[in-house]
């Protein structure tokens, strides 16, 4: 997940300065939870915002078509029940958030797709994706997370590390010198519904 950039306006003073954008304060009573299967057109917005992210931010590393191919790297089958999901987050009808998670190894489910539409981050809504995430794969007997993200994706570093997920890197390396930033959570603490 990524955050927006500042914004930044140009005063006539000629001192640059963040400018601010209000943000509509989530309320989870507005939020619906969806299990769906990754041909469901809800779940479009979320793949076609992460191929734009990812080229943005990868393009020149990996090519145009690495986004497509990391998004087709995994049969749809891979994020069904039972050994995986594909959850998304919509408000008034719109599909904002989501993310979904596959089999890694018999007691580990591996976490990919994680996606807060452009117009509705700094809410609060990964970490809504995030819990609901791995209250889902505790119900499903798995006992552990694993997941990676891209070295170009701070916002996400930092979402991880602030929702109790372990580095299985060096912190103090330069990210640009990974290939990709691998984090792990125990579940021993979540409680399934």
């Amino acid at each position: 997940m990524t955050a927006e950039p500042d914004l930044v306006c140009q005063p006539l003073d000629g001192a640059r300065q963040p400018l601010r954008i209000a943000r509509r304060p989530l309320d989870p009573a507005a939020l619906t939870v969806l299990n769906l299967p990754m041909h469901d057109p809800r779940v479009r917005p979320l793949l076609d915002e992460l191929a734009v992210e990812y080229d943005t931010r990868y393009g020149d590393l990996f090519g145009r078509q690495a986004a497509a191919d990391e998004l087709n790297r995994y049969p749809a089958e891979e994020f069904e029940a039972p050994g995986g999901a594909l959850l998304v987050i919509q408000e008034n009808g719109e599909s904002i958030s989501g993310g979904a998670f596959r089999r890694y190894d018999s007691r580990t489910a591996e976490l990919k797709r994680i996606w807060t539409h452009s117009g509705h981050r700094r809410r609060g809504l990964a970490k809504v994706v995030m819990a609901e995430l791995e209250t889902l794969a505790a119900s499903r007997r798995y006992t552990r997370i694993y997941l990676t993200t891209g070295p170009r994706q701070p916002e996400a570093k930092h979402l991880y590390l602030s929702t109790g997920y372990q580095p299985q890197f060096d912190l103090d390396a330069d990210p640009e010198t990974l290939k990709f930033l691998a984090f792990t959570k125990e579940l021993s603490e979540v409680r399934p519904n």
